[in-house]
């Protein structure tokens, strides 16, 4: 009697495969990171810059060849893709001084978030069922929003690092789920 087994995405060859590049590509990149910090926040930086240029010119062919759309319209994506080349092009030719704003910008932002992330569970303490976790992970959130605002870059710097980190042990563990699943077939 021969049975049927049902393939799971991770046991089909593609998923298989793609989950193991995928785990393999996470550690190079972490890798990147911890080895040259710098230099992977400059390419990223420069990926967001092609990628704000490549926005301007998909907003622009729109708005120059959508004969379908109102002027309004048209204007708009063409004033949108002014703005998009304009910034895509000023990142790329500072692109040190663009990387180091954007980690101040994040540092600031993720800060602000966790601040808030924190007041709003306090503020809601009593509808929680788990009031001691809720507050810990309130004074925590508080806490480590504070030092990012206070400290955007080092705090950016601790949060790429970690990052980093994080990258290889979770794309060295998709590399061996792959690999394992593959064995256990």
């Amino acid at each position: 009697m021969a049975t049927h087994t049902t393939a799971t995405p991770e046991r089909s060859t593609g998923a298989r495969a793609a989950l193991g590049f995928g785990g393999v590509l996470a550690v190079v990149i972490g890798i990147l990171i911890l080895l040259w910090p710098e230099r992977t926040a400059s390419v990223a930086t420069a990926l967001i810059a092609v990628y704000a240029i490549g926005a301007g010119v998909v907003y622009a062919a729109v708005g120059l060849f959508a004969k379908d759309q109102k002027t309004r319209s048209r204007v708009g994506r063409i004033s949108a893709a002014v703005v998009f080349l304009i910034v895509g092009i000023l990142a790329l030719l500072n692109l040190g001084q663009t990387t180091a704003w954007l980690a101040v910008f994040l540092g600031v932002a993720v800060g602000v978030t966790w601040i808030v992330e924190g007041i709003l569970t306090l503020a809601t303490l009593r509808e929680s069922e788990h009031k001691a976790l809720s507050i810990t992970f309130a004074v925590v959130a508080l806490v480590a929003g504070a030092v990012l605002v206070a400290s955007p870059v080092w705090g950016i710097a601790v949060l790429w690092w970690l990052l980093g980190a994080s990258l290889i042990v979770l794309g060295a563990m998709n590399a061996l789920r792959a690999l394992r699943t593959r064995r256990d077939r």
